[in-house]
């Protein structure tokens, strides 16, 4: 260990070793230079840390025209000065360096919160958000790091799709939210972000539309799939309801249909009462069935339920001359129907699984039309 006053002349002219060679300055204590073999000149700082009590060495840079001999003195006299104040620069240093990414943070999201918590189309969903469009912009950035412009910027390359992009976001606040439940970082950088405007459907059947839906649905070959729509149709219930839905959920000599709560979007037991024509469309399905499949409506193989309807959907309606019209639409087209012959909304909520009665205000202007009727009862009396 060599120790002299170091300045940039003195660096300038320091001869290579046939080992690493270590020159102290004596002027600022802690800080030198370390010569290679190849003669290359690197500035460094040595502590010990208060907390641990470990000697710790650090490189500043190297010796050359980015890195000049004033500025390197400079930075270790800001370096020993907050080992002086009781921190430890290398540990720091090493913390940053291993600090989690947003691809771990997604892990940790999916593993501890999604997966248990989440239903698995909504894992799935999550997924392929986190994969198409979140890693690949922000999965190779320090969780602590991301800031209100990275999400800002993330959610306005997604304009095209609003609804899509409005998503992410929301998914994003959740991560962020959980990482400063677990000590990552400090706030959310996902608040304050703004969404963009979504569109509303209200897309409902009218009576004649939805005469010829039944028309269409009775003319198709796949009358599986069918009958799934057909269930829909009579119970208002969404569509991954009905393809998950196993015999052991049916009580047809009371009439109920029991929704398990994994299988219902606000994780919840259900009681669904079933109409006659329910009752008799799933008992015709009992009888007609061979696969051996716990599940009303088994796939390729029995042992896992019918997937995706979308192609047989697409042919329904264009069979039906339906435009704009989506599966989840059914579930409007129910509750139309009910609300127009005079059910109450705060009963047809209840059908629908509603736990926000605003959710059921979407319909409420249908309401009028019983009222109206019922008013042209006395208009026509005085006639």
């Amino acid at each position: 260990m060599s120790k002299i006053r170091l300045s940039k002349s003195v660096v300038d002219k320091l001869a290579p070793c046939p080992f690493d060679t270590v020159y102290w300055d004596t002027s600022l204590i802690g800080f030198g230079v370390r010569v290679k073999p190849n003669n290359t000149k690197s500035y460094v700082v040595q502590y010990r840390s208060k907390t641990t009590g470990r000697s710790r060495r650090k490189t500043i840079g190297q010796h050359g025209p980015l890195m000049s001999f004033a500025q390197a003195k400079e930075i270790a006299t800001g370096l020993l000065s907050d080992v002086l104040r009781g921190q430890d620069p290398v540990a720091e240093a090493k913390s940053k360096r291993d600090a989690p990414s947003v691809q771990d943070l997604a892990l940790q999201y999916l593993e501890i919160h999604a997966i248990p918590k989440k239903r698995p189309k909504s894992v799935a969903n999550d997924q392929s958000m986190l994969n198409r469009l979140i890693l690949p912009k922000l999965g190779n950035h320090r969780a602590s790091g991301v800031g209100h412009k990275d999400i800002q910027t993330l959610h306005n390359s997604l304009k095209q799709t609003p609804y899509q992009a409005n998503r992410v976001l929301s998914l994003l606040s959740k991560m962020f939210e959980l990482s400063i439940k677990w000590g990552w970082r400090t706030d959310n950088p996902v608040k304050g972000v703004e969404k963009f405007h979504e569109e509303k459907r209200y897309r409902w059947l009218s009576d004649d539309e939805l005469g010829r839906l039944v028309v269409a649905l009775n003319q198709h070959q796949n009358q599986k799939a069918a009958n799934a729509i057909r269930l829909q149709l009579l119970t208002g219930a969404r569509i991954g309801e009905v393809l998950t839905a196993r015999w052991v959920d049916f009580d047809l000599e009371r009439g109920v249909w029991i929704k398990p709560s994994h299988h219902t979007k606000q994780k919840r037991t259900e009681h669904l009462p079933l109409s006659t024509a329910s009752q008799e469309l799933l008992a015709g399905i009992f009888d007609i069935k061979n696969e051996g499949s716990e599940f009303v409506f088994p796939g390729r193989s029995p042992q896992k339920p019918l997937v995706d309807l979308k192609k047989f959907w697409r042919t329904v309606v264009t069979k039906a001359k339906i435009q704009d019209y989506r599966i989840h639409d059914n579930r409007h087209t129910h509750a139309s129907q009910l609300v127009s012959s005079g059910m109450s909304l705060a009963i047809v909520g209840r059908l629908l699984g509603h736990t926000n009665p605003m959710t059921t205000q979407r319909y409420s202007h249908l309401a009028d039309d019983p009222l109206r009727a019922a008013a042209e009862i006395m208009a026509s009396k005085l006639k």
